[in-house]
């Protein structure tokens, strides 16, 4: 464990699993006390918690949809009344819903829009009523939302790519109060969602330059560096964390 991040309070949507859950255990290894959001599946959500705990951190899970605001800003409101403050935000639930863009139904497009982009405003909106002074704001897009290589992720590219200029606007109107806002952006990351044996995962792992996925724990690092003291100068970035994929 690291003290990086003491006494800082960080907020992880989406953080049950996968590539939230590698970012909650990371932030508290750093000395931060979590909350993590769930949709639904609270016994993962309990696991991180404990997984946390057990390793002498403080954690708490608290059922919200990312696409809800009023479950969203009482989660937030929550989070602040529980652990006291909060310092930093991580806007990690997304979903993709693979299929070729003709083919999707108009429900699917509304969900992949609803959760990866609509969710990231209503989130960051409740999240900078109660941000301190300094604080982070760091999202999880896609390297699909600078360079579009995979077919069947349109609707998915397009709220990605959507991330990044959120990211960049917002760094300009927070900057003011020393809040950072940076986007880290994951290529093929082994997970249940996106698993390295998976039929997607053949022509994305062809595209890395080190043709292999990464691990969660590759975007952990980049969120744990983000959030800490020494990226106190980098704001309105797009991270990008993919093997190699956009080189």
């Amino acid at each position: 464990m690291s003290n990086e991040l003491e006494n800082k309070v960080a907020f992880v949507s989406g953080g049950s699993r996968g590539i939230g859950a590698a970012i909650a255990k990371r932030l508290a290894a750093d000395g931060a006390r979590v909350a993590i959001t769930y949709a639904k599946g609270a016994d993962a959500a309990a696991e991180v918690v404990k997984t946390i705990e057990g390793a002498g951190g403080r954690a708490i899970a608290i059922q919200a949809d990312a696409t809800d605001p009023a479950a969203v800003k009482a989660a937030i409101d929550r989070a602040v009344a529980l652990l006291g403050k909060l310092d930093i935000l991580v806007n990690n639930a997304g979903t993709a819903i693979p299929k070729q863009f003709e083919e999707a139904t108009l429900e699917e497009l509304d969900r992949v829009i609803d959760i990866n982009l609509r969710g990231v405003f209503i989130t960051t909106q409740a999240a900078l009523k109660h941000m301190n002074n300094g604080g982070r704001i760091i999202t999880i897009g896609s390297c699909v939302g600078e360079r579009m290589m995979t077919p069947g992720l349109v609707a998915y590219s397009a709220t990605k790519g959507a991330i990044r200029m959120f990211t960049q606007g917002l760094s300009r109107e927070v900057g003011d109060r020393g809040i950072t806002v940076n986007n880290i952006q994951p290529g093929p990351i082994d997970t249940d969602l996106n698993p390295a044996s998976g039929e997607w995962a053949v022509p994305q792992k062809a595209n890395t330059a080190l043709n292999r996925y990464g691990t969660v724990d590759d975007i952990a690092a980049m969120v744990g560096f983000v959030a800490g003291p020494g990226a106190s100068y980098i704001t309105g970035a797009n991270l990008t964390v993919d093997g190699g994929t956009n080189a």
